[in-house]
C-alpha cells in the first residue's frame, strides 16, 4: 500500500507517518523542503514540491498514484483537485476558523462561538465577515465536494491549537516558559483566565487522523472537530506549564479589552470569548480517546522545548516586550482591587428554596420555607 503525506514535518506529521508505516504503508512525504525531522525514518521518500499551487503540485506528483493521501499542509482545495486523479482515499486537515465567531466574536449573536461548537454550527458566510475564515469555509466545501461527486472517499479534520514537539513558533507554550525562566512573579490574563480554547496534543491529534485511516467506511464524507478529551482554561494552561517548569505564576485578572500582553495565548490574537469545540462525533464514530493524558502531554511539551529552546532572538524579544505593560497593569489591578475591597460587601450563606422540615407534620421548616 502506498501513502502520500503532504506536509509531514509539523507537530503531528512524524506521528502520522510513523503510524502509517506501522500499518504497512510505503510512505512518501511531500513538502517545500524547507525543513526535515529526525523523527521521520530516512527511508521515507522525500519529494520537494509546493502544495500551495496546483501546477507545482501536479509537476511534483507526475506519473504517481497512491492508495491513500493525507494532506496536512498547503492549499487543501488545490491538493484535493490534483490528487483526485491520483488516489481514491483522501484525509485532509484544516482548522476551526470557518466557524462563525472564531476570528471575530462580534460576527455572531450573541457574540462568540456556540459552546460547545459542533461540526454543524454556523460557518462564515462572506469574506467581509472574515476573509481567512471564508477561505477556510470554501476550502472545506470544495474538498468535500470531491466526496459527494464520487471522485474520492474524503474525510476532513478541524485541528484545534496543537501543542507538542516540532512546532515552528511555540508561542502559546513559550509565553509561559519564558516568564518562568525570567522569574516573573505573575501572568496577566483576561477575565481571570477563564477562557476555554480547545487544544490538542500532537500525538493525540495524529491518532485521530489514523483512526480515520483505519475506518474508511465510518469516516467517509465526514468532518470532525479535534481536541484532547480533557481541556483546560487559559489560567489552568498557564499553571500547568509553570508547574512543569518547577515554579508558579500568580494569575492577575484584567478586563479583556486591556489584556494585550496575553493576546499571544489566543488564536488570531483575538478576544477572550470561548473557542470550545465539541469532539463527541469523533469519539462516537471513530472511538477516539486520548493516547497521552493532557497533563503528561504538557509536561512532555515543556521538556521538549527545554531541550530545544528557540534560537530566534527576535522571537524571545517579542515575548519579553510586554513585560513593562504587564507590570503597569498589575499595579493598576491591585490598586483597584484594594479599593473594591473597602466597599460594604454583604456576604450571606446560600440555602436552596426547597423545604426540608426537621420534624414530621410541619407545614413549614425551620427556615419558614
Amino acid at each position: 500500500m502506498r501513502a502520500l503525506v503532504i506536509g509531514g514535518t509539523g507537530p503531528t506529521g512524524p506521528h502520522i507517518i510513523n503510524g502509517l508505516i506501522e500499518r504497512g504503508y510505503d510512505v512518501t512525504m511531500l513538502n517545500r523542503g524547507s525543513r526535515d525531522s529526525d523523527a521521520i525514518p530516512a527511508n521515507v521518500e522525500r519529494i520537494t514540491g509546493d502544495p500551495h499551487f496546483p501546477d507545482t503540485l501536479e509537476e511534483a506528483l507526475k506519473g504517481r498514484t497512491f492508495d491513500l493521501v493525507v494532506a496536512t499542509y498547503g492549499r487543501i482545495r488545490y491538493v484535493a483537485e490534483v490528487v483526485a486523479k491520483k488516489t481514491e482515499r483522501l484525509v485532509t486537515v484544516g482548522g476551526p476558523p470557518s466557524y462563525r465567531g472564531f476570528a471575530d466574536a462580534q460576527a455572531a449573536f450573541p457574540p462568540g462561538m456556540q459552546i460547545p461548537t459542533r461540526e454543524d454550527a454556523p460557518r462564515v458566510e462572506t469574506s467581509k465577515e472574515s476573509r481567512f475564515g471564508y477561505l477556510i469555509r470554501i476550502t472545506e466545501d470544495a474538498v468535500m465536494e470531491h466526496h459527494h461527486a464520487g471522485y474520492m472517499n474524503v474525510s476532513h479534520f478541524r485541528y484545534p491549537t496543537v501543542y507538542g514537539s516540532w512546532q515552528v513558533r511555540p508561542t502559546t507554550v513559550w509565553w509561559v516558559m519564558q516568564r518562568c525562566l525570567d522569574k516573573r512573579p505573575y501572568a496577566v490574563l483576561p477575565e481571570g483566565g477563564l477562557t476555554m480554547i480547545t487544544r490538542g496534543y500532537s500525538e493525540n491529534m495524529a491518532h485521530a487522523v489514523l483512526l480515520a485511516v483505519d475506518q474508511p467506511t465510518a469516516s467517509a464524507g465526514q468532518i470532525y472537530n479535534c481536541g484532547d478529551d480533557l481541556q483546560f482554561s487559559l489560567a489552568q494552561w498557564v499553571e500547568l506549564i509553570a508547574d512543569a517548569m518547577g515554579g508558579s505564576l500568580e494569575i492577575i485578572s484584567v478586563p479583556d479589552a486591556y489584556a494585550s500582553p496575553a493576546r499571544d495565548l489566543m488564536q488570531f490574537r483575538g478576544s477572550s470569548h470561548h473557542q470550545y469545540l465539541d469532539m463527541e462525533k469523533m469519539r462516537m464514530q471513530l472511538g477516539y480517546r486520548d493516547q497521552v493524558h493532557p497533563i503528561d502531554a504538557v509536561r512532555r511539551t515543556v521538556q521538549w522545548f527545554s531541550d530545544h529552546r528557540p534560537e530566534e532572538k527576535e522571537f524571545i524579544d517579542e515575548v519579553r516586550s510586554h513585560y513593562g505593560l504587564e507590570d503597569r497593569l498589575v499595579d493598576i489591578s491591585r490598586k483597584s482591587s484594594a479599593e473594591m475591597a473597602l466597599l460594604p460587601h454583604q456576604d450571606s450563606d446560600f440555602h436552596h428554596s426547597y423545604a426540608h422540615p426537621r420534624e414530621r407534620g410541619l407545614v413549614r421548616d425551620h427556615r419558614n420555607r
